[in-house]
């Protein structure tokens, strides 16, 4: 009996770190998956209105079934505010990630989310949602931690060093996640550039929830609209970048399977999941599990994509590893400070009823 009850209070103490990880394990998933489509031949613009097209329906009777009765009243304002969030930070956002992953591998992909943390950091100081008590402790560890977790995404994708051969015995599939051959250099820009934008637009995307939260906390409604605009903003792009109606055919394929998933799991379940994560913790907290897509994404691409394991890579990964924990012992510490103390509390704006309620 003690010991079952000792589970729960610990999984009560550590639901918002759980839930965090699945989300990173699903979008590790996605990478894996979109790259997989997107090298076999689908439009990468495509890719997002069935994407978005699984997701909508999919969370439609969710959100019928659990909140039809708590739906708070939808202002003209308000539906402009979801309106617009939904084309900055999935429309726009999903049509550069994927555009960016058919000039890159999956690996790098992921490694480049890795700038999330220290640009949702940025953004979230000059907004002033989130604090930093530089003469505390726990704020130097945010500040170094943020640092030490992006060097280690730059390690991880630009620093290659030796090939550890040891993992070549155990191999196999097909290459469809290496780095696309640029002819040009100019070529070869699109995929990161294009990456560092989409990377930028989910971090606005990620605070601008806090507030539009407030105004609307059903959850699941709010993520279906936001799914429902972007279907309907990613198909006028879709029609616009691609008429030829053979190109939007799907079959028992990889590209259903991989549309299914970054739908239904993804957007439906994990952004739900995300938004859930925000208001327990905040935007810069859930921010800084990206990381461990990076690494689950990396283990799996090369045992099945072929993708070589470099020193440079692992050394990448310790770093990556070492600043998320860096960043999360602070941040624990500091929501414990402010609990605390009353005055701190106060002096909290946006982050603070998200404190309380974790």
């Amino acid at each position: 009996m003690m010991n079952s009850l000792n589970i729960v209070m610990a999984y009560e103490s550590n639901k918002t770190y759980i839930a965090m990880f699945i989300v990173q394990a699903i979008y590790a998933g996605m990478a894996l998956l979109s790259k997989a489509s997107i090298s076999s031949g689908m439009n990468p613009f495509i890719f997002v209105v069935y994407r978005q097209a699984f997701a909508t329906l999919s969370l439609c009777p969710l959100a019928y079934f659990f909140e039809r009765k708590n739906v708070a009243q939808l202002s003209y304002t308000l539906i402009w505010k979801i309106f617009f969030s939904s084309l900055i930070g999935i429309t726009i956002c999903l049509n550069m990630y994927y555009h960016a992953l058919d000039h890159t591998s999956a690996t790098f992909a992921a490694a480049s989310t890795n700038l999330i943390p220290a640009i949702t950091f940025v953004i979230a100081l000059i907004l002033r949602i989130e604090s930093v008590y530089i003469k505390e402790l726990h704020g130097w560890a945010k500040l170094i931690g943020t640092i030490v977790s992006v060097s280690g995404a730059l390690v991880f994708a630009f620093v290659r060093g030796p090939s550890l051969n040891f993992m070549s015995r155990y191999i196999s599939g097909s290459d469809v996640g290496s780095t696309t051959n640029s002819s040009s250099i100019l070529e070869f820009s699109k995929g990161p550039l294009s990456i560092l934008c989409a990377n930028i637009l989910w971090s606005c995307w990620s605070i601008m929830q806090a507030g539009i939260m407030k105004e609307y906390p059903a959850k699941l409604s709010l993520i279906t609209l936001q799914c429902f605009f972007s279907l309907i903003q990613s198909m006028v792009a879709a029609i616009f970048m691609e008429r030829n109606l053979s190109s939007w055919k799907l079959g028992w394929d990889v590209h259903l399977l991989s549309v299914a998933y970054c739908g239904i799991i993804v957007t439906a379940f994990t952004y739900w999941l995300q938004l859930w994560s925000i208001e327990k913790r905040g935007p810069v907290f859930t921010a800084m599990f990206t990381p461990l897509a990076l690494i689950i994404t990396a283990i799996v691409s090369t045992f099945l994509w072929k993708e070589t394991l470099y020193l440079g890579s692992v050394c990448g990964a310790v770093l990556l590893s070492g600043g998320l924990y860096c960043v999360l012992w602070g941040k624990s510490k500091e929501i414990d400070g402010k609990i605390s103390d009353p005055k701190l509390v106060e002096e909290t704006t946006l982050d603070s009823i998200k404190i309380t309620q974790a």
